[in-house]
């Protein structure tokens, strides 16, 4: 399988601060490293601050104010280095798959490097959808295309939005593989709703709940880890019942 992602890995994210909606206090005094080069969730349930936070790492609009400070410990700007990818695959009905994974370079007015977009759309097995049009393709393999298209920008930081929660279960579980495989050497920030994702693939969990962050201890590596891993099903349902006492 080729690597297409070059950037270097070494840029842990700092979060230190507060965030606010309507003068309602969401998470305070958040004083948070995401470890460059690994998986990293941020688990919790709707409300908690989650999208928010992801939203604010990568440079976005949001409702919510924050008061603190991102930075990253190469201190280079956040924004130069982030790729985002959220729960809707956000695909261009009138665009095929190529054009859909070339879209970031045609924004930036660069055109798109059509040979390395049909080597990625390899990568995620959809060489023969190439040509289509997201009407033609299922739910999982628009996921697909959108994984593509993250995998495009060759960022060295990259940011999940829940982006396999609309799937079924085995869809789900073969993309988080996929996301795994090409996500490796990459900072991966995950936001989720479910312990069981966060389990199966992060090496630092973050619980956001009662407007903190608090530290979950996580497995140890490899990841992902198999579906019918013990201690994973342990911590799974540790962190349920957690979450459900809050």
């Amino acid at each position: 399988m080729v690597n297409l992602n070059h950037q270097p890995v070494h840029n842990d994210v700092h979060i230190n601060g507060s965030i606010t909606l309507s003068g309602k206090v969401i998470l305070n005094d958040i004083n948070l490293t995401i470890k460059a080069g690994q998986w990293t969730a941020l688990l919790g349930p709707s409300g908690s601050g989650k999208s928010t936070l992801l939203r604010l790492i990568a440079g976005l609009d949001t409702v919510a104010d924050f008061n603190g400070l991102i930075t990253s410990s190469t201190q280079v700007s956040l924004s130069s280095c982030v790729s985002y990818m959220a729960q809707d695959d956000l695909l261009l009905d009138w665009a095929n798959v190529i054009q859909n994974v070339c879209l970031g370079a045609r924004l930036r007015g660069q055109g798109g490097d059509k040979t390395k977009a049909k080597r990625v759309i390899q990568q995620v097995g959809l060489s023969q959808h190439a040509q289509k049009r997201p009407q033609s393709l299922s739910g999982g393999q628009r996921q697909r295309v959108a994984l593509a298209r993250t995998l495009m920008e060759q960022k060295s930081i990259i940011l999940l939005d829940e982006p396999f929660s609309a799937l079924d279960a085995r869809t789900r579980t073969d993309m988080q593989d996929l996301a795994a495989e090409q996500f490796k050497e990459q900072t991966v920030i995950l936001v989720t709703h479910d312990p069981g994702e966060a389990v199966r693939l992060c090496q630092s969990i973050y619980l956001l709940q009662d407007c903190s962050v608090n530290s979950i201890a996580a497995l140890s590596p490899p990841f992902p880890k198999s579906i019918d891993d013990k201690a994973m099903f342990a911590l799974q349902s540790a962190l349920m019942t957690q979450i459900r006492q809050s």
